[in-house]
């Protein structure tokens, strides 16, 4: 080889290293040049500008709504029929409240808010009958959309109606999968699966009474965790519960994800049975750490240090001898996750709480049908805490009322309307520096025998939503 070859050859290669060290300098410095500025690099939070909730309809009752008014700004809430038609109400201003009163029929209720009005929305579903087969006072939250759905409550072998109502409230079909877990262990049968939803109606499953709500094989469960999923779509989930002809209806609240420690807040005082209701979804038996939290402290039940709870079951604990009549939140800690809920008896009527998250002061909490006698029933497991409590209806607002919860100790509070009405809804928000605080409110009405109630886990409001980080990458510079 000569020696002009060799140095065309040398030649080339470092050009095409240098071509190669141009085109590398390019990429990263277009990809340092177009990255988003710090704040975004570190995500952050935005409001909330839409919001669908559904009423569960088909039982009748009044319907009301309230909004937090936490966002300024035009927005519009619609509640409308889920199959179309004209709206019942039009909220056009943040803080607003709302409620109707609506027969029996055979379509749920489906809220649409944007804008300003969907941050903080809050619709609630309460129907009050005080003589026939379905007599009880009986709430429900109206139920966003989802893919995944658990409650905790009585089975069919307690209950002689266990009825499902799953609501789509999109453009393409949902299909859903039922399953679930007794106080003997899973509920294995196929049955419950590929349950069709057309969109824009409300399928309504009878659990234990048809294929669709999983058969015979439920008939014989006491307790029950029942798990909600689509493999398509998303559905509204709302379950109703009757314990027997007159002897009371209720809506079971939706349960959290399982988690290793959770709060059940708003188990009622008075008189009557309560249990605690505990399933174990996974493949591994649980040890449960369960504290009662009372006006008079925390402690735990006598005897019941540990709770062993087996594997895919559900495990009841009776509450009435701890509790003494006195209103609770329950807390769990355990050593995997672990569903939680109560169940109550008093008078003529039943009630369920659910597992609940701790009120904050960006996620403050809202219920919307205060009627009757309301109580609200707040508990501060950890640290002390102090709530602003502001009643609010169509004459105006209260000024904030501070309740105080000392550490360990669960407080009531009544609740009464602004300007001397009759309905109202009501915004509970923890001062800066609280400890967690969890809530539940209470509804009830007449004495003794004639004695009716419901109870609401109070949710924090979804007010904002976590925007992700970012961070600089070449994937957005090159073909994916």
């Amino acid at each position: 080889m000569n020696l002009d070859r060799v140095l065309r050859l040398f030649g080339m290669r470092y050009a095409s290293a240098a071509l190669m060290l141009v085109a590398l300098a390019a990429l990263y410095g277009a990809a340092t040049f177009s990255r988003p500025g710090e704040a975004a690099e570190k995500g952050g939070r935005a409001p909330v500008t839409s919001a669908v909730l559904v009423c569960p309809g088909h039982e009748g009752g009044r319907l009301a709504v309230q909004s937090a008014g936490e966002q300024r700004g035009a927005g519009r809430a619609d509640m409308a029929p889920t199959k179309g038609g004209s709206a019942l109400a039009t909220m056009t201003s943040p803080g607003q409240g709302w409620g109707k009163d609506t027969k029996s029929g055979d379509d749920s209720y489906t809220l649409r808010a944007t804008g300003a009005l969907a941050a903080g929305l809050e619709a609630e579903q309460t129907t009050d009958r005080g003589s026939g087969d379905d007599r009880g006072l009986a709430g429900a939250r109206c139920a966003a959309p989802t893919t995944d759905t658990w409650f905790v409550g009585p089975g069919p072998d307690a209950a002689d109606q266990v009825v499902l109502y799953l609501t789509n409230v999109d453009s393409q079909p949902a299909s859903v999968d039922l399953a679930a877990l007794s106080g003997e262990g899973p509920l294995d049968t196929v049955e419950g699966r590929g349950t069709r939803v057309d969109p824009y109606t409300t399928k309504v499953v009878r659990i234990g009474e048809s294929d669709e709500g999983l058969g015979s094989i439920v008939k014989s469960a006491a307790d029950l965790a029942l798990r909600v999923r689509t493999t398509s779509g998303r559905v509204a989930a709302s379950l109703r519960v009757r314990a027997g002809k007159g002897k009371g209806v209720e809506w079971l609240p939706a349960s959290p994800a399982p988690a290793a420690s959770v709060i059940v807040p708003g188990v009622p005082g008075g008189a009557g049975q309560r249990r605690l209701l505990v399933s174990v979804p996974g493949d591994a038996d649980a040890q449960i750490r369960v504290q009662v939290v009372t006006k008079d402290g925390t402690f735990v039940p006598a005897g019941q240090d540990v709770l062993d709870a087996p594997a895919k079951t559900v495990t009841s604990l009776a509450l009435d001898g701890a509790l003494s009549g006195r209103a609770a939140a329950v807390r769990l800690v355990a050593d995997r996750p672990v569903l939680a809920g109560f169940a109550a008896e008093r008078g003529a009527d039943v009630a369920y709480g659910a597992a609940a998250a701790p009120l904050g002061a960006s996620g403050p909490g809202l219920v919307a049908d205060n009627r009757f006698d309301s109580t609200l029933v707040l508990s501060a497991p950890a640290g002390a805490a102090t709530v602003q409590v502001t009643t609010v209806n169509a004459q105006g607002r209260s000024g904030p009322r501070e309740v105080a919860v000392p550490a360990g100790h669960t407080v009531e509070s009544k609740l009464a309307a602004p300007n001397g009405g009759t309905e109202f809804g009501v915004i509970i928000t923890p001062k800066a520096g609280s400890g967690p605080v969890y809530a539940a409110r209470t509804l009830s009405k007449g004495k003794g025998d004639e004695f009716l109630f419901t109870v609401l886990p109070i949710v924090p409001a979804v007010t904002s939503i976590d925007l992700p980080g970012t961070a600089d990458s070449q994937s957005a510079l090159t073909p994916g």
